[in-house]
């Protein structure tokens, strides 16, 4: 699951934008929307990883059963999402670069799996380092 979410990570660094992706799937397996941080594509500030692969899903009769992955832990804003659609659980490959929302959403009984993925943790790591301004920007610190 990890891995359609770090494409669509690459497809955003590829696009010149900020390399978060997101998926969001069925506990059995089944992808229902994937989508990337489109900040510097769209113009669009609300344009998160996580908002992009939940617009992509289109509407569901309920989240409580549905798995969002994330390549990195989620802003406090795609944890309010997170948080007010129920989701099952959020696996999140990397919050050694950005920690997010993670401790609130287990306090909100969200089942958080860091897997602390290597390629996920280098990728916005050396983003940070070389667009310090555009992530600040992204994380409403510009």
């Amino acid at each position: 699951m990890l891995a359609v979410a770090i494409e669509q990570a690459r497809l955003g660094l590829a696009e010149g934008g900020i390399p978060v992706g997101g998926a969001i799937f069925r506990a059995d397996g089944t992808l229902l929307g994937a989508g990337r941080n489109r900040l510097v594509q769209h113009g669009d500030p609300s344009m998160h990883g996580e908002t992009d692969a939940f617009r992509a899903a289109g509407r569901q009769p309920r989240y409580t059963d549905l798995i969002l992955v994330t390549t990195l832990a989620p802003c406090r804003y795609c944890s309010g999402l997170i948080s007010q659609f129920r989701f099952k659980q959020v696996i999140v490959g990397d919050s050694v670069n950005a920690q997010g929302g993670i401790a609130w959403l287990r306090e909100q009984g969200i089942d958080i799996l860091d897997l602390a993925s290597p390629d996920c943790i280098s990728m916005i790591g050396d983003f940070q380092r070389k667009h310090r301004d555009l992530w600040d920007e992204c994380v409403g610190d510009g």
